[in-house]
């Protein structure tokens, strides 16, 4: 009987400590790779980043969302001199851009085609990517104009403060969420760099 119970707390154990050091590869679209992904990193799934209300002040209206790419951060104005501040993955060498646009579109779970530039430079990339978790644009995603970029979502939290993606701005899934809430269609988008 002790000697089952020590078998059944090795086991135990030994599950614990594989299930911290499991790695995984999962392709990643915005750097058109495959990456090794170990799951139970120290940010336990989430951004180490939080999403906050802080003191912003700007001359934008109400509803805008100004993204500072050198920041790493996405503002949502709410007026008042204040703004919920959240972490965003942005454009890596090379994809970083600036400038105004709105938001035409917003989807939940939405299905991804990779833009012909991305599949010229990766062949193997599938045509179409049906919505879900494993899909590179996450929960929501918030169309950019009649541009290329997204604001979007990603199962891959450790990514956010990085320079990452093909220019589009990533969050994780659960603060895209908070803000396609609070985001209107038509809602003016600025990019700093």
């Amino acid at each position: 009987m002790k000697t089952a119970a020590i078998i059944l707390a090795s086991i135990a154990l030994s599950m614990t400590f594989v299930s911290e050091a499991m790695a995984t590869k999962r392709y990643n679209a915005d750097t058109n790779t495959f990456e090794e992904v170990t799951y139970g990193a120290r940010t336990g799934g989430k951004s180490a980043i939080k999403r906050q209300v802080v003191s912003y002040q700007t001359n934008q209206r109400p509803g805008t969302i100004i993204i500072e790419t050198s920041e790493r951060r996405l503002y949502f104005v709410l007026g008042d001199g204040k703004a919920v501040k959240y972490g965003v993955g942005v454009g890596r060498d090379g994809f970083r851009w600036a400038g105004q646009n709105r938001i035409s579109r917003k989807a939940e779970w939405p299905g991804w085609t990779p833009p012909a530039q991305m599949r010229k430079r990766v062949p193997d990339l599938p045509a179409y990517m049906p919505g879900g978790p494993d899909n590179p644009l996450g929960a929501r995603a918030l169309y950019i104009g009649s541009t290329l970029y997204r604001v979007h979502g990603t199962s891959e939290p450790w990514t956010i403060g990085q320079a990452v993606s093909s220019g589009c701005i990533r969050l994780t899934n659960e603060d895209v969420m908070d803000l396609y809430e609070r985001v209107r269609v038509g809602a003016k988008v600025i990019v700093n760099r």
